[in-house]
């Protein structure tokens, strides 16, 4: 697509930021490899001890631990029984950082990825995920990222690697029958084999030629993709005109034989303020980007508002596209909404499309409104509903849940920005098998987890070698296919001619053919309540239409008979001591039947017992100790039953009356108090006489502190794109605070100079920084009279709310930039380009400033 360039570092930021998504379990015991950390290769910047700064750090094995300051490699050896998917871990410690410390892992000479460590005190374990070791030796480093972590032990295990059993449950139980053949037959084939996939150009790109691609595989391969990828985004309110494709997704499914996916790039009017509903907008003053238009996306979700009428329009004209679809009996993979997270966070600082740039919270709203409107309003059940994840830290809160998705995707773009193995301008075949169960982690592998859209396509070696269970692949169009640079013809022609992977003429039938009727079941919803006094027996009239009951499961496992439900005549009982064991939540109870589609019962259990812990509200404060701004902090209790009995930081208690008042269910922190906390995190617990403790956190602030634009600063950097010729530039920028005092980073400018080749405007992207994208600015400047190797510089700034950089601390940038019309630059003669180097390291042709001063560098 046309912004795939900026969509596709979200991969990058995968890796770097995996806290709390790792999925491959710690083996203390029986494990197929542990070693001390100190009996591995140390470069000489590395030491072995037993304490930091003479504070001992008890509970380590071995004679010591291996103390990582700002550099260093740790190597060791594992000899794998054979090639296969491996979890490596460690145990450890980091207490400098709370927002965690970025270390890099190496696995044979290749970079995996850069991992960040949580903060912890005490020794705990960390997994690096899975990865694939060749059978024999294999080398495997820690090489230091942002540094400062203590290492004790490494182990490494053979992948205990999920399953991949998933039952063929579609959230939507009045699906059609079609829609649930298809289902049945891909929960069939995940895990075993993958289903080849390719999307189609729209919007009448290849001057009409929507077969292009699909001629060119076959002219390579004597295959078809079995899938087709097709979008649905020219059926709008807007500009909205009839392209085919609805008549093309039929012509797909039902002469063809064909497996029909789709998206939906769905525009918004540039300018939202004036667009009145129901104008025609231009194309060219239509957008899906949120930094082109004023759309007010958290509105979308407020009936009445002209956003949601807005919204409720797009739906309309998507539905009768589907509806057509429906009545044809075409069932549908469908990814609204896709790539929501973009580049990461939770309150949409990464979207790339605007129905994600108000957060998490809003977005799954609109999931939810899309999904009651199609399936409720019009009636639509031909959908698989498909929802693109990442793998951030963030990415569990964007899930619309189990109840309206069907399948998780991923769009792997890892070819030019999001590789770790040194290379360039040949195509990526990894299979990225850790990302793949990171995914299948994000739902318990209670669903599919499909590659929906991607680059290259991984190798059949690596898929099968690692065990990456993708349901099916599906490459963008244009170059992203046909390009040496992205896919060699070789390894197409392997893939399409394997036996793993499935094309066009290797689908079943997947039409109905069975003319009996299906059984059904009254009511499709029950509700249960755990509450002692509240559960009862659920009933269900089951219509069986001729049809014989086999069997009642929860996802895989069988209800027993007797003592989970009865069934008699066309009553069936759910017990509700069975039921009380269901965790809160919804739950789907299949009826298996001997033949035809299985309905499914949606059990939704809750619990109104009252809480037996008490809590308190908030669980997060700032307090300023800024004269004019310092205030006491109010504490809510509910006690459920429960007393108070203390309030502690750590070890020491607070006293009653000096430090803190209670009255009634309030508790007040008193500001002489909070003035002797040190600034940062401080943590509260408040203690009671049963029940859990609550825990609050407040953060302590002196905004009278000013500091001053002083010290010294250093750059690092290294280009993450080496191909003399390319369309977009990728530095990657490291400030270190060398100095002895903090520098207030909205006082710094860093300056990258190169040759523009070919006047064009341009535009930039922060694809990740540690104090946030939204905190960097930019601008692009012509030099007055060009120099040897610049006639333009980026210079990259900070807003207000960067911070500080603290003496000792550095700050990272991810950046990209490219001209508007995408033409190429010449990399070659840039004064800033090294065509070396995948590490940071000083950069000396990169200049960098404090307030005006030139404080690092050489200016051309």
């Amino acid at each position: 697509m046309e912004n795939w360039l900026r969509k596709a570092t979200a991969m990058m930021l995968a890796f770097a930021l995996l806290l709390g998504l790792m999925t491959a379990p710690v083996h203390a015991n029986n494990a197929l490899f542990t070693i001390e950390a100190e009996d591995a290769q140390l470069t000489s910047d590395l030491q072995v001890v037993t304490e930091i700064y003479g504070q001992p750090k008890p509970g380590y094995s071995g004679s010591g631990f291996v103390w990582m300051q700002n550099s260093g490699t740790l190597t060791f050896t594992v000899n794998a029984p054979e090639t296969g998917m491996y979890a490596i871990s460690t145990r450890y410690m980091q207490e400098l950082s709370a927002d965690g410390r970025v270390q890099y892992l190496n696995v044979n000479g290749v970079t995996k990825g850069s991992y960040m460590l949580p903060y912890t005190t005490t020794w705990s374990d960390f997994d690096f995920g899975f990865h694939k070791l060749n059978k024999g030796s294999n080398t495997i480093q820690i090489k230091s990222g942002w540094g400062f972590a203590y290492f004790d032990t490494f182990t490494v295990d053979h992948a205990d690697l999920d399953p991949l059993n998933v039952q063929p449950i579609l959230t939507d139980p009045e699906a059609t029958p079609e829609t649930q053949i298809l289902m049945n037959y891909l929960t069939e084939v995940y895990g075993n084999q993958i289903i080849s996939g390719q999307q189609e150009i729209y919007g009448g790109g290849n001057d009409g030629d929507t077969e292009l691609e699909f001629e060119w595989i076959y002219d390579l391969t004597g295959k078809y993709p079995a899938i087709r990828g097709f979008d649905l985004m020219n059926y709008n309110p807007l500009y909205g005109w009839e392209d085919g494709t609805t008549d093309r997704m039929i012509d797909w499914v039902n002469n063809r034989g064909g497996i029909a996916t789709a998206s939906w790039h769905i525009n918004v009017p540039r300018n939202f303020n004036t667009y009145q509903l129901g104008d025609f907008v231009d194309w060219k003053e239509a957008t899906y980007k949120p930094t082109e238009t004023n759309f007010n996306t958290a509105n979308a979700v407020i009936p009445g508002t002209k956003e949601y009428q807005y919204v409720m329009m797009t739906i309309e004209d998507l539905a009768e596209q589907l509806l057509i679809l429906q009545d044809n009996n075409v069932p549908v993979i469908f990814r609204p909404y896709h790539e929501a997270e973009g580049n990461g966070g939770l309150n949409g600082e990464g979207a790339w499309f605007w129905w994600a740039s108000a957060g998490a919270e809003v977005y799954k709203e609109l999931w939810d409104l899309i999904y009651t409107e199609l399936t409720e309003t019009y009636d639509l059940h031909n959908l698989i509903w498909t929802y693109n994840s990442y793998v951030y830290s963030t990415s569990p809160a964007w899930y619309p849940g189990d109840h309206q998705v069907d399948l998780v995707g991923y769009d792997k773009y890892n070819t030019i920005y999001n590789r770790y193995d040194g290379l360039s301008g040949v195509p990526n075949e990894d299979a990225i098998t850790s990302i793949f169960y990171q995914l299948v982690d994000l739902t318990n592998g209670s669903k599919m987890v499909a590659m929906t859209e991607n680059d290259t396509i991984p190798s059949v070696q690596n898929l099968k070698e690692e065990r990456a269970g993708w349901l099916y692949f599906c490459p963008w169009y244009g170059e992203h296919l046909m390009s040496t640079a992205f896919n060699y013809p070789a390894t197409l022609t392997t893939l399409y001619q394997s036996d793993y992977v499935i094309t066009l003429d290797e689908l079943p039938d997947l039409k109905v053919t069975n003319p009996n009727p299906s059984a059904s079941i009254s009511p499709g919803t029950v509700e249960f309540d755990k509450n002692t006094s509240n559960q009862n027996d659920k009933s269900v009239t089951v219509t069986a239409n001729g049809n014989t009951l086999t069997a009642v499961r929860a996802s895989n496992t069988v209800l027993n008979a007797t003592t989970d439900y009865t069934f008699n005549g066309n009553t069936l009982l759910l017990n509700k001591a069975y039921l009380a064991t269901l965790p809160v939540g919804e739950h789907s109870i299949v009826l298996d039947f001997n033949q035809g589609q299985d309905p499914v019962l949606k059990v939704k259990i809750v619990d109104s017992t009252p809480s037996s812990n008490a809590t308190i509200t908030p669980v997060n404060a700032t307090f300023d100790k800024a004269t004019n701004a310092a205030q006491d902090v109010s504490v809510t209790l509910t006690l459920n039953g429960r007393q108070l009995t203390s309030i502690a930081k750590g070890n020491a208690t607070l006293e009653s009356g000096q430090h803190y008042t209670t009255s009634g269910s309030t508790v007040v922190l008193k500001q002489s108090y909070l003035t002797t906390l040190p600034l940062g995190q401080n943590t509260l617990t408040f203690h009671f006489n049963g029940g859990n403790s609550a825990v609050l956190t407040v953060n302590v602030v002196d905004s009278t502190v000013t500091v001053p634009p002083t010290g010294d600063l250093a750059i690092q950097a290294f280009n993450g794109n080496t191909s003399s010729s390319t369309n977009g530039i990728s530095p990657k920028f490291k400030l270190i605070n060398s100095g002895n005092s903090a520098i207030e980073l909205s006082d710094v400018k860093l300056r990258y100079y190169y040759t523009i080749d070919g006047e064009e405007t341009q535009t930039f992207w922060s694809d990740w920084a540690s104090v946030g994208s939204a905190n960097v600015t930019n601008k692009f400047v012509k030099l007055a009279t060009p120099v040897a190797g610049a006639d333009h510089y980026l210079e990259v700034g900070f807003t207000s709310a960067a911070g500080t950089l603290n003496a000792g601390q550095s700050a990272e940038i991810q950046a990209r930039f490219s001209k508007n019309n995408w033409s190429n630059y010449n990399q070659s003669n840039d004064y800033s380009f090294k065509a070396s180097g995948t590490q940071f390291a000083n950069h000396e042709q990169i200049t960098g400033y404090v307030g005006d001063e030139l404080v690092w560098g050489i200016e051309p």
